[in-house]
C-alpha cells in the first residue's frame, strides 16, 4: 500500500494535473419544504478529504451534520433538496448523476454507516444473507463466492464466531455484534470512502472503543477516507485527523484535531470543549452552553451563535461574518475569533 504522503501528492495523467482529494464538497445548500416555508438546513458547507484521512463533522443534534451525509449520499427525504453546489467524488458530481449511477456507487465506491444498525438491519432476513445481497449487487459473483467473502469480513470485524453471525438475524445479537455486521456490510465492495454516522452513539463504553480501533485499522489496511459523523468530543479526539466544527447548518469553525481542542477559536468550539466532564472536576458544576441551537425557520439574523455568545457584540446580530482563514489548513466563522470567551 502507498504511503498516506504518496497518496495524498498530486497525480499527472496524460497532461492532466488530478486532484489528491478523495472527496470535495463545494459550497453544498440542502433545503427543506414545510408547511411554513423553505428553509436552509445545510449552507454553503465546504469540505476535502484525502485518502487515508479521518474527518470528525461534530456538534450537537440539529446543527446539520447528519443532513450533510445525506445530501452527500443523496438520501435526503422527499421534502429535502440540494439547490446548489458540488460533491465531487474522484472527481465526479454526485449530485450531477442519473438515479442509475448513483445506485451504482453507493456501496461501492462511497458507502454508509448509519446511527442505529438495529433499525438500519431488515429484521426478517438473516445478517449474512444482507451482506450476500449487497456483494451480489455491485460483483458479479456467485452466491458461495459472496458467502465466503462475507465470512471473511465478519472475521476482518472481528465478530468471535463469524458462521453463527452470518445465520442469525439482527434481534438475536447485540448492538455492537450488530454494529460490525453494518461495518462488515459498508466494506464488502471496498468503497473509496466511509461515511459513519454517529456509529458509536448507542454503545457502551467498551464497545465504543473497540469499534473505533476497528474504524482506524480498516483506514491503515484499506487506505479509504473516513468522514465521521458525531457529537461526542472523546470520540473526535480519539480517531480524528482533521475536524470540522458545525453550527446550525454552517461550519463555525474547521482545522486539525490539536488546533481545534488546544487552540480554537470560535466560542461555540470553546464551549463544547469546555462541556467535556474531567475527572479533577468531581466538585464542579458541569458548564454548558446557555440556550439551545435553533430550528432551521427560526434562524437569527447576523451570527447565528449570537443569542448564546458571551462574545455577542451589534456586529454579530446585524452581519453574518464570513469564513476566514487562519492558515493553510484552519479557518474560523466569527467575529471575535481572537478573543476569549
Amino acid at each position: 500500500m502507498k504511503s498516506f504522503s504518496g497518496m495524498c501528492e498530486l497525480i499527472i495523467k496524460g497532461g492532466i494535473q488530478l486532484s489528491p482529494n478523495l472527496l470535495e464538497v463545494k459550497n453544498l445548500t440542502t433545503i427543506f419544504q414545510t408547511d411554513s416555508g423553505k428553509f436552509s438546513a445545510v449552507k454553503d458547507f465546504n469540505l476535502s478529504i484525502k485518502q487515508g484521512q479521518i474527518t470528525c463533522v461534530v456538534g450537537e443534534s440539529g446543527s446539520g451534520k447528519s443532513i450533510t451525509s445525506l445530501s452527500i449520499m443523496r438520501l435526503l427525504p422527499p421534502n429535502g433538496k440540494v439547490v446548489s453546489g458540488e460533491v465531487l467524488l474522484n472527481q465526479r458530481d454526485i449530485l450531477q448523476m442519473n438515479k442509475k449511477e448513483v445506485l451504482n456507487i453507493r456501496g461501492k465506491s462511497i458507502s454508509m454507516i448509519f446511527q442505529d444498525p438495529m433499525s438500519s438491519l431488515d429484521p426478517v432476513f438473516t445478517c449474512g444473507s444482507q451482506i450476500v445481497e449487497t456483494i451480489r449487487i455491485h460483483k458479479k459473483i456467485s452466491k458461495v463466492e459472496a458467502k465466503n467473502k462475507a465470512l471473511s469480513l465478519l472475521k476482518q470485524v472481528k465478530i468471535p464466531h463469524p458462521e453463527t453471525a452470518y445465520n442469525s438475524y439482527p434481534h438475536e445479537l447485540s448492538g455492537g455484534m450488530c454494529q460490525r455486521i453494518m461495518i462488515a456490510m459498508a466494506l464488502s465492495c471496498d468503497p473509496d470512502l466511509l461515511i459513519a454516522d454517529e456509529p458509536t452513539t448507542a454503545l457502551d463504553v467498551t464497545v465504543q472503543a473497540e469499534i473505533l480501533s476497528l474504524l482506524r485499522e480498516i483506514r491503515d489496511d484499506l487506505g479509504m477516507g473516513i468522514l465521521l459523523i458525531t457529537h461526542d468530543l472523546g470520540v473526535v479526539a480519539e480517531i480524528a485527523d482533521q475536524v470540522v466544527v458545525m453550527y446550525a447548518g454552517q461550519i463555525i469553525e474547521e482545522g486539525d484535531t490539536l488546533s481545534i481542542f488546544y487552540d480554537s477559536r470560535h466560542p461555540y468550539t470553546k464551549g463544547l470543549i469546555k462541556s467535556v466532564p474531567r475527572l479533577e472536576q468531581t466538585n464542579k458544576k458541569l458548564y454548558s452552553i446557555d440556550g439551545s441551537i435553533p430550528g432551521i425557520d427560526s434562524m437569527p439574523e447576523g451570527c447565528r451563535f449570537h443569542p448564546r455568545c458571551p462574545l455577542a457584540t451589534d456586529v454579530c446580530y446585524k452581519k453574518e461574518p464570513n469564513k476566514e482563514k487562519i492558515d493553510d489548513k484552519r479557518s474560523v466563522r466569527c467575529w471575535h475569533a481572537n478573543k476569549e470567551a
